[in-house]
């Protein structure tokens, strides 16, 4: 059965699906400010920095009726298996130079926050590199694999007994004192500024896109862009990249999510931000119910379209990116999984256009983890 089918329970058939599906096409004419050029700078300094690369895949440009589809592959950046590093490292550099600046106690801190594996990770590292220490709340249900990554960053790891907003607000009580820093990548009212940074670190993701584009002769950019979200930083990061642009091309911007914890779908589709009530997912690091506060407005004004997917439909898609080369967990595979379900399946010609898809559009498909970062995979077949 492919994913853009069900099964019909009462004949034993499989019958086209309709997709959970939201589409605003008038975004490809909202423009906001850039980000600040001074992050790919910053990034450039770091030891181990280096542009991921940017894989062609011709057949599924074929299979998916494009003209040329690509894998930004974030399975191993900075050392870590994905993208997160961008975001950690960009908001610890600036957090802990504020705190200089402010005259503040110059011994260490503690860096606090609230994963699902990947951005735990990547504050645990940046705090041992540092000489900082870092405690990390974990949702219920994080796999031990995910634990013991962070735990062998040097980080203190606590499993809170319930959802990730709960390990949220945990992780927001325990950096109240004043030798802890709490490094958060989803915003609320009254904690903005660091999860703005954390944005502002994935933009040198987005500089290379253009560089490497370019380099393969698509000097006027991709014609879509599909980003997995969670709470929709990386969605806003990519947002902003976009559409600051003051005129020309504009890409058509596409949000994955998994079908059990669609929040911003949820979102767009009543038109205000709602928390939804989550539950188990293959995707764990886009397991989220609340959208950043943050990120809101750009994903309302400058999304295109935004896509739900099933586990079985983002397990597939990795299994897919693994035969072609590329190193996938399902959160990274989801943006393939979601193209497919917008491209195929019941209406799929009207979401082809909503997108303005044919058949010489270029693709871009952020791959945001390595198999390696998502455990759950350690024992698929």
């Amino acid at each position: 059965m492919s994913e853009d089918e069900t099964e019909d329970e009462t004949e034993g058939r499989t019958s086209p699906r309709t997709p959970r599906w939201f589409a605003r096409p008038a975004a490809r004419l909202w423009r906001c400010a850039p980000p600040p050029a001074e992050v790919r700078n910053f990034h450039a300094t770091l030891a181990d920095y280096a542009p991921t690369p940017l894989t062609e895949l011709p057949s599924l440009a074929g299979e998916l009726g494009v003209g040329r589809v690509f894998v930004k592959d974030e399975s191993c950046r900075l050392g870590l298996p994905a993208f997160k590093a961008l975001g950690a490292s960009w908001a610890v550099h600036r957090a802990l130079a504020e705190r200089a600046a402010s005259g503040a106690d110059p011994g260490p801190v503690t860096l606090v926050t609230a994963t699902d594996g990947n951005h735990g990770r990547a504050v645990a590292r940046m705090a041992h590199r540092l000489g900082q220490r870092a405690r990390v709340f974990v949702p219920h249900g994080v796999h031990p694999r995910a634990v013991a990554a962070i735990t062998a960053e040097g980080a203190e790891v606590t499993e809170v007994p319930g959802s990730y907003d709960d390990a949220v607000r945990r992780a927001a009580e325990k950096a109240a004192s004043p030798d802890a820093v709490l490094i958060q990548d989803t915003a609320w009212a009254g904690y903005e500024r660091i999860p703005g940074w954390i944005v502002e670190g994935y933009s040198t993701l987005c500089a290379e896109i253009d560089e490497q584009l370019a380099s393969r002769g698509v000097a006027e950019g991709p014609g879509l862009v599909c980003v997995p979200v969670g709470v929709g930083s990386l969605a806003q990061a990519v947002i902003t990249h976009y559409r600051s642009r003051p005129s020309g091309h504009a890409p058509a911007l596409l949000s994955v999510e998994p079908e059990t914890a669609a929040c911003v779908l949820e979102s767009l589709t009543r038109g205000a931000p709602v928390s939804v009530t989550t539950s188990h997912t293959t995707m764990a690091g886009l397991n989220c119910g609340t959208p950043s506060s943050t990120a809101w407005p750009r994903l309302r004004d400058g999304l295109d379209a935004a896509v739900a997917v099933t586990d079985a439909a983002a397990d597939r898609a990795a299994a897919r990116l693994a035969a072609l080369g590329v190193s996938s967990g399902p959160c990274g595979a989801a943006t393939l999984a979601g193209l497919r379900t917008a491209l195929t399946g019941r209406d799929a010609g009207d979401r082809r256009t909503s997108l303005g898809l044919d058949a010489t559009s270029v693709v871009v498909l952020l791959n945001t983890e390595g198999t390696s970062a998502n455990p759950h995979l350690a024992t698929a077949p």
